[in-house]
């Protein structure tokens, strides 16, 4: 378990993975990988040797490319670490970036030694939060993603207005959280940050910035005026 500290003065507590339930992700994510070397393997050596040559290219894209394109497209997501409920954020929390996840991959050549990654589970029980050196040099963690909860939202505002423009699923997932934690933010504070969703509470009408975001977060969860 790992405590972070927000801005806002909020504790989050991150549960952080440990060498099984990363080495369960990463077993999918190698089983996917091997399926797709067999389909592609199984055509390119037509092409005979310039086949044998594309196949070594396309080896080391999906080796490298793989785990960087979904971490960084996929809110930090392989399927495996989907499938096993696992994340990479940054060490603060916040969703891992393009950069932190090219360092933390090209280091799994040294994680690996000598043999069958090691170093990285030495790592990992070293650091006492399941990192292995990849992580250590990039800044992230791989922890658990508690499952979400449809239980009634806490705050007391049922009323709902459908988002003014298209959200990506980390934009929803943050106009909730923002929603969430707004019994633990003065008045003054909340409505600082909630204005820093400008496309969204822009010309309120009367209506702060703050209620206009918490009535995004009802349309997002379903919530009604009945509810």
């Amino acid at each position: 378990m790992r405590a972070v500290e927000t801005p806002e003065g909020c504790v989050l507590y991150l549960r952080t993975a440990g060498p099984v339930a990363r080495a369960r992700a990463w077993i999918v994510d190698f089983g996917i990988r091997v399926v797709i070397y067999m389909g592609v393997g199984s055509v390119l050596p037509i092409l005979g040797p310039a086949g044998v040559g594309l196949f070594l290219v396309f080896a080391f894209l999906l080796e490298w490319g793989y785990p960087i394109a979904f971490e960084v497209w996929r809110d930090g997501q392989t399927p495996g670490k989907r499938l096993c409920g696992l994340t990479v954020v940054h060490d603060d929390g916040t969703p891992v970036g393009a950069s932190a996840s090219i360092v933390r991959n090209m280091l799994r050549a040294v994680d690996f030694l000598p043999v069958g990654y090691l170093v990285a589970v030495v790592s990992m029980i070293v650091a006492g939060d399941g990192r292995r050196l990849g992580d250590v040099a990039a800044g992230t963690l791989v922890v658990h993603v508690d499952a979400a909860q449809p239980s009634t939202p806490t705050w007391a505002d049922r009323a709902s207005e459908a988002p003014r423009v298209p959200l990506t699923a980390r934009e929803r997932r943050a106009v909730v959280d923002f929603a969430a934690r707004l019994p633990t933010l003065s008045p003054s504070r909340a409505e600082e940050l909630a204005r820093v969703a400008a496309p969204l509470v822009a010309d309120t009408a009367g209506v702060d910035a703050t209620t206009r975001l918490v009535r995004t977060a009802n349309a997002i969860l379903g919530v009604t005026t009945e509810g």
